[in-house]
């Protein structure tokens, strides 16, 4: 079905490749076929591939940030403030390449594969996803796909872009994005020494109405992982909890003193979900809860790029260190 989409639902989105100076040297180096080894099989890529689909959550930011528009892309379902599906790092880069919208993907019932055959790509990115082995399989029919090395929804900024630029015949490049961005980190947080060391714990998100629960992202998902890049450190009981393989966990709230090491915690929600917090009999016993040395994220730019992407962490740097900056402040302070 899909091979008949390839031909028969074509459409004219072509790949915008612009290349950054000195780029081609390295390029040209690239040996194929590429072999790519993940969670879900072995990816093989025969040549350069020159029109680039991605699928789930920021697998575009890869191409985009290496010059590269990928001819389609899954829509923002999240902190996008204009509901044009597309987030304003993006929309920054795509002006800065002088390119158009491309095909977006709607994902809110799951991959549309019927979407990206039209596309007719020749590489799928997905290295940080959820896919499950019959997404990959379907998908493999249309292209060859990259997928998550180890785990869903577990893959780090880093591994997003060494794992989708390997798939595009640009690792080289790949590794120097890190490097860049490395060292965007690096002098955002020097200014902010009173970071270093903190222990911090990430919440999902929580329901004012009920609170007799604790849901809370494990040290396998990139928002945790992200901590450490800052300066942050895992406390034990995080640690302790979190299941190898998972990416969030939970436990009753009536066991809120095993986090009684917790500097930071940096939680989603509003002002209401903040009041209900500091005002339960349970977390508010909590040592961090008690001092307020607590960071809410709101489903705007900052709560979204808490989950750090190869764009948005440049986007949002400066203002997230800040605010991790003020609690690490707080977390100091005697309790009352």
């Amino acid at each position: 079905m899909f091979r008949f989409l390839l031909s028969a639902l074509a459409v004219a989105v072509t790949c915008i490749w612009i290349a950054a100076p000195g780029s081609a040297s390295a390029d040209d180096a690239t040996t194929y076929p590429i072999v790519i080894k993940h969670a879900l099989g072995t990816t093989v890529i025969p040549k350069k591939p020159e029109r680039i689909a991605t699928v789930a959550w920021a697998n575009h930011e890869v191409p985009l940030a290496l010059g590269v528009v990928p001819v389609g892309f899954a829509k923002a379902n999240f902190g996008d403030d204009d509901g044009d599906g597309v987030l304003p790092w993006i929309a920054q880069r795509l002006k800065e390449l002088h390119a158009g919208k491309p095909v977006l993907f709607d994902e809110g019932d799951g991959i549309d594969f019927e979407a990206v055959a039209a596309t007719r790509p020749d590489v799928i990115l997905a290295s940080y996803s959820g896919l499950s082995q019959s997404d990959y399989d379907t998908l493999s029919q249309i292209a060859p796909v990259v997928a998550y090395p180890e785990a869903a929804w577990s893959t780090d900024w880093r591994q997003m872009i060494r794992l989708n630029s390997t798939g595009m015949g640009m690792a080289v490049e790949g590794e120097t994005l890190i490097r860049k961005i490395e060292a965007e980190i690096s002098e955002a947080i020097a200014t902010h020494p009173e970071i270093r060391g903190k222990k911090a714990m990430f919440v999902t998100h929580l329901n004012p109405l009920d609170l007799s629960t604790i849901n809370f992202y494990t040290t396998n998902d990139t928002r945790v992982k992200f901590f450490k890049d800052l300066g942050l450190e895992s406390p034990k009981s995080v640690v302790d909890v979190s299941e190898p393989g998972k990416f969030s966990g939970s436990i009753s709230a009536e066991r809120i003193d095993l986090f009684d090491d917790v500097d930071i915690v940096v939680a989603y929600g509003n002002t209401k979900l903040l009041s209900s917090v500091t005002a339960n009999l349970l977390m508010s016993k909590m040592p961090a809860v008690e001092k307020g040395a607590i960071v809410i994220l709101g489903a705007n730019s900052v709560g979204t790029a808490a989950n750090p992407t190869p764009l948005s962490i440049s986007w949002v740097l400066k203002d997230y260190v800040a605010l991790l900056a003020e609690a690490a402040g707080k977390s100091t302070r005697k309790s009352k």
